[in-house]
């Protein structure tokens, strides 16, 4: 497919993040490799570096592994800081990686789990913009009081950490706050990209399309899954983090089941020690997300993806799908 050449109608989020086609490859631990983040950035749309898969996963030093996408794209490219102060010792790590972050150009942040205003702060003290991941308007006051200047609107259909609310009903609870509005799960075709933006979308963000990519380092046999995979071949399940999770319902997942013991309840009940059990939680997650990332066989591991599966029926390049999408559109 060719290049981007005719005029694209821009959007309030193009317009802040300087890109052509309002799409983001979101952040994934354990698939945000370099090569793919940079593709879909170098394609038109934005690729969102998650620091954690940069550099435990895919073994980069951080802010070398900064550097080796600016080798790959001089486009913009996006950072994902996950600011749940789980541990001051990760805090302060993360404060690291977002000065180096803007130390080495990049200007578009989207903030997880947490009070944006430190990334806020620091962000627009140099002409950058933040955008908040949010389920529910709740969470989406608490990121508007922190400056945020868009939100990331987590539905029902998205992969991994998922939403409760549908597309539609999610952009009517957070349209009153007239901030743009990026729709965030169930896209894997240019049909439902356009049908986001007509709902009023300002852009829209990607994942399980975009690690069915060659550019991304999953195995073959997750990329297989997702290709293979139908919408209800996608289950939730609490074992892996304490917290629904989106996942292809393979052999693992079947028998590990979808609720969280007793123990592991009671404890997440309790303020102290629900830190201790999502650190449990995390642990087992990095450990059987980097194994299932890696290994060909799916029997002992897991994969995220969301409802999008529907629509995936190959192994695309990242810039095939940002053109198709942006075709799709333009139109």
């Amino acid at each position: 497919m060719s290049e981007i050449t005719a005029p694209f109608p821009s959007t309030a989020f193009t317009r802040q993040a300087g890109i052509d086609v309002p799409l983001i490859c979101g952040p994934m631990y354990p698939c945000s490799n370099p090569e793919l983040v940079a593709a879909v950035s170098e394609a038109g749309g934005i690729g969102v570096i998650q620091p954690i898969s940069l550099t435990y996963v895919h073994g980069y030093e951080y802010r070398a592994g900064l550097q080796f996408i600016k080798q790959l794209t001089k486009k913009p490219v996006g950072f994902n800081a996950l600011i749940e102060r789980s541990s001051e010792l990760y805090h302060q790590r993360m404060i690291k990686w977002v000065d180096i972050a803007l130390e080495e150009g990049i200007r578009f942040f989207i903030t997880s789990l947490g009070n944006p205003r430190w990334v806020v702060e620091k962000v627009h003290a140099v002409g950058g913009i933040v955008y908040h991941d949010v389920t529910e308007m709740k969470w989406a006051q608490k990121a508007i009081d922190g400056g945020v200047d868009g939100l990331i609107a987590v539905n029902s259909r998205a992969g991994g950490h998922t939403g409760s609310r549908s597309p539609r009903q999610l952009f009517d609870e957070l349209a009153t706050f007239e901030l743009p509005l990026i729709s965030a799960g169930g896209v894997g075709t240019a049909r439902e990209f356009v049908e986001q933006l007509a709902i009023g979308y300002a852009g829209v963000q990607l994942g399980t399309r975009f690690i069915a990519t060659p550019e991304c380092k999953a195995s073959d046999a997750y990329k297989k899954a997702i290709v293979d995979s139908t919408e209800a071949d996608i289950t939730l399940t609490e074992r892996l983090t304490g917290v629904p999770v989106s996942v292809i319902n393979n052999a693992y997942i079947r028998r590990i089941g979808g609720k969280a013991g007793p123990f592991a309840r009671w404890m997440l009940r309790g303020p102290r020690t629900k830190k201790l059990m999502r650190t449990w939680f995390g642990l087992n997650s990095v450990w059987r997300l980097k194994a299932g990332l890696n290994k060909e066989n799916g029997a002992s591991e897991y994969w995220q993806a969301g409802k999008s599966v529907a629509g995936i029926h190959d192994v695309r390049s990242a810039a095939e799908i940002v053109h198709e999408f942006a075709d799709a559109w333009r139109d």
